[in-house]
């Protein structure tokens, strides 16, 4: 059954208004009509079974029974991401949003291709953001994670909090202590984390000493070197794994 981001659905009964890009998707692309019966959800965990009653001049739904969304993680995880260049971002955001993470930080590094001022000029954010809620759609999540205005890593590595905060690093990377995934087994999963993913050209060493002062842990995932859209999608699935998530 198709489903539809509906921020204002609350409580079955409720007959609500699709935001336009959702209509436009229902009318144009799906086609549906008056009486079929779709799901709804308002971003925020909850889901409704629904049915169309208005087409013109508004897609109108009314909301119906709850209906069970996928399952969120016990840990709610900031994904960090350094900025990649060309589409490459594009595909991190939508996996990381499929596996479950609750926020996405976009930074800019040293050695990023992408200039801040750009970025915030420019749609990209926005993009993000609507990749980011596809991806909530295709894999039955019913919260839709934040996908945040890019910032500086100086600004992430101080502002970003949780419980637990991981910079992956390079195989040769001179980081000075790291940890493995299979050193997060010992102790409970954290309630939060946030995870930091640098760029094609990886940390600078400046990069590296400017984490270890605000307390971040150095993490590596093993000998290999990753593709930069690969190490966040990896690296999640690896933290699920150590903390019974997957």
């Amino acid at each position: 059954m198709h489903r539809f981001f509906a921020p204002d659905v609350a409580a079955p009964g409720d007959l609500i208004a699709l935001p336009p890009g959702e209509a436009t998707h229902l009318t144009r692309v799906l086609r549906l009509g008056v009486g079929a019966a779709i799901v709804v959800f308002d971003g925020r965990g909850r889901q409704f079974g629904g049915t169309i009653e208005t087409l013109k001049p508004e897609v109108r739904v009314r909301a119906g029974e709850p209906v069970a969304a996928a399952p969120e993680p016990r840990v709610r995880l900031t994904l960090v991401q350094a900025v990649l260049k060309g589409d490459g971002m594009d595909g991190v955001v939508r996996d990381a949003v499929m596996l479950g993470a609750a926020v996405v930080q976009p930074v800019v590094t040293a050695r990023a291709e992408v200039a801040l001022a750009a970025l915030r000029r420019g749609p990209r954010a926005e993009r993000w953001r609507r990749i980011a809620l596809a991806s909530v759609k295709q894999c039955g999540r019913a919260v839709v994670p934040d996908v945040a205005e890019p910032i500086a890593l100086d600004a992430a590595l101080a502002g970003v909090t949780a419980d637990l905060r991981i910079m992956l690093v390079e195989p040769g990377a001179d980081a000075g202590e790291t940890q493995t995934l299979a050193s997060l087994r010992e102790g409970p999963a954290p309630a939060s984390a946030a995870l930091l993913v640098g760029p094609e050209g990886g940390w600078t060493v400046a990069d590296l000493a400017a984490a270890r002062r605000c307390g971040w842990t150095a993490l590596r995932l093993g000998g290999r070197t990753l593709r930069a859209e690969s190490v966040a999608i990896v690296a999640i699935s690896g933290l699920w794994g150590e903390w019974g998530e997957m």
